[in-house]
């Protein structure tokens, strides 16, 4: 056994460990103890960001504050975040029943950390902290209560998982989180969702359920903020269409791809520099796509690198009128619980040369006409078929009327 130059014997250090907990407590060790980077005992985010907290001169051993907040600033935190909460508002209720049987807590925070949701514990649970911590208006980034992970998310853009020590105040290491981002259109953080729960570990891959979560409720969010967009709904598979895996697209009136989410970019391999036109990154017109929200069943497309996708598509005006369900143009239904081979079943896409120069404007006008002349310019029967209400029509078809007018 080694010996100090006093004749004193020490234990070797221990090479290897059985659980997470013993290469935590090393971790730190290493770190606030001796000044040593623990490489590979936790991950990097986690070591940035107690790097983050030292440096701004955060003691570990500190007791941590959760700020008072006042309804007014609660109120205003929540209007500043409508459209988040909207996006979010039916996969937090659908993720707080599935995590109804567990100990755990969901939250969801702006951009700056801050909280506008948190599931309501009974008063009789326990969890102190997070009956402290969880409260609308109360800002939990880094600079608030150090290491967390929606505190690392907010700072980072990047998802992971909190547990236990691996937060930076001693007095929060009996909290576990996993945290997943929410991006908006322009591909900036719009929220952060996560699940906590204190008094012990996760007993199911927490990082797996909120990443999940968060990828539904940024589909959401993406849809809702693309007013007057063509969306794009599309993949390799018909079966992952309406579902976190499909791939969405936003393309404004004159052609340009303005976003993508993450399943889109992988399967188009287009990273959206320089606005990119629908051509480029789909291999076809604006016309042909276009066309998509009057179709009652799927279409095919080759992309311009050869991939076969199954895409749809949904146009909804500023005034709210969706058209997904139009008078459809005559095409084959694809037969009910099957799934056609794609390499014998997809064409390539023809190029709708009738329509080279439409504008989403235009598209849903010339909607509406052909099918209240299809209706014999009978109000109501065009809106059932439109699938909107009489009154929007008439807006619709006055606004347009107007335009006209002002043109001549």
């Amino acid at each position: 056994m080694p010996q100090t130059s006093t004749g004193r014997q020490h234990a070797p250090h221990q090479l290897f460990f059985n659980t997470a907990e013993q290469r935590t407590a090393l971790a730190r060790q290493q770190f606030f103890d001796e000044g040593a980077r623990p490489s590979g005992l936790v991950g990097e985010a986690v070591i940035q960001s107690w790097l983050r907290c030292c440096k701004a001169h955060q003691d570990p051993r500190e007791r941590v504050s959760f700020e008072q907040v006042t309804r007014s600033r609660a109120h205003a935190t929540l209007n500043r975040n409508r459209q988040l909460m909207q996006a979010g508002n039916h996969e937090l209720n659908h993720m707080e029943a599935a995590l109804s049987g567990t100990d755990c807590r969901v939250l969801l925070t702006d951009a700056h950390g801050v909280i506008i949701h948190a599931t309501e514990l009974a008063p009789a649970t326990g969890q102190p902290l997070l009956k402290t911590a969880s409260r609308v208006g109360v800002n939990i980034a880094e600079t608030h209560i150090g290491t967390t992970a929606p505190g690392i998310v907010v700072r980072s853009g990047e998802a992971c998982t909190v547990a236990g020590a691996e937060h930076f105040f001693q007095c929060l290491q009996g909290l576990h989180c996993a945290a997943a981002p929410i991006h908006d259109i322009h591909g900036q953080l719009a929220g952060v969702l996560d699940i906590s729960v204190e008094g012990g570990p996760f007993h199911f891959d927490a990082a797996s359920v909120v990443g999940l979560y968060a990828t539904t409720i940024e589909n959401r969010l993406l849809q809702l903020q693309s007013v007057e967009h063509l969306v794009l709904h599309f993949q390799a598979s018909p079966t992952l269409l309406d579902t976190p895996l499909e791939a969405l697209a936003g393309i404004d009136a004159g052609g340009r791809v303005l976003w993508l989410n993450a399943v889109a970019r992988r399967l188009t391999g287009c990273s959206l520099q320089g606005q990119p036109m629908v051509e480029d990154v789909f291999g076809t017109t604006l016309g042909w796509l276009l066309g998509l929200p009057r179709q009652t069943s799927l279409q095919t497309l080759h992309l311009p690198h050869g991939l076969g996708v199954w895409i749809k598509g949904q146009l909804t005006a500023r005034d709210g009128a969706d058209f997904k369900h139009a008078v459809a143009v005559s095409r084959p239904e694809i037969p009910a619980g099957t799934q056609p081979q794609l390499q014998a079943a997809m064409p390539a896409a023809e190029p709708d040369t009738t329509l080279p120069r439409s504008t989403l404007v235009d598209h849903s006008q010339r909607l509406i006409e052909t099918t209240l002349s299809q209706c014999g310019g009978n109000i109501a029967k065009a809106a059932r078929a439109l699938g909107v209400s009489r009154g929007m029509l008439y807006r619709r078809l006055q606004k347009g009327r107007g335009a006209e007018s002002g043109a001549n």
